[in-house]
């Protein structure tokens, strides 16, 4: 079903949009050239700050949207830059400064951890969204919405 009913995309509507973010002048993701791509609003595929711009928004909808940190990828936080013992990775981990590590934490989600500094004893790592902190550019252009079924609520 098409979003001809005029109530503008909503939570668990699938949606089939074009988007493209932008942060400082600098292509960060875009699917303008690659393909759309086909989510449901509310289910955590895209950052939920993101998901507020789309909501109400009708097929054939195009956007732009200046986003400050905290409305898109939120503010930096020195919290979560933290410094790890280097026995907290597998051996067999390699670890270079700038690259991303992902590893599992007790409670069995994953992290990600940009690393800052090696040395040999020590990791420092910032668990910050790489965005965060940066104003962004969201741009975006509705393709296609599915409605929720009006009976789920």
């Amino acid at each position: 079903m098409n979003a001809a009913t005029g109530e503008g995309l909503r939570l668990n509507d699938r949606v089939t949009l074009h988007y493209r973010i932008r942060c400082l002048e600098q292509e960060i993701s875009s699917t303008f050239e690659t393909g759309p791509e086909t989510f449901v609003l509310g289910q955590g595929e895209i950052d939920p700050r993101l998901e507020l711009c789309l909501t109400g928004l009708e097929t054939g909808d195009h956007r732009l949207f200046q986003l400050e940190p905290w409305q898109a990828f939120g503010e930096r936080h020195e919290d979560l830059v933290q410094t790890l013992p280097r026995s907290d990775f597998p051996a067999d981990m390699e670890l270079l400064v700038d690259h991303t590590v992902e590893f599992e934490v007790p409670s069995g989600d994953t992290m990600q951890g940009r690393i800052l500094e090696l040395d040999a004893d020590n990791v420092r790592l910032d668990f910050n969204h790489p965005l965060a902190g940066l104003p962004i550019e969201f741009e975006v252009t509705i393709l296609d919405i599915a409605k929720r079924d009006s009976h789920v609520d």
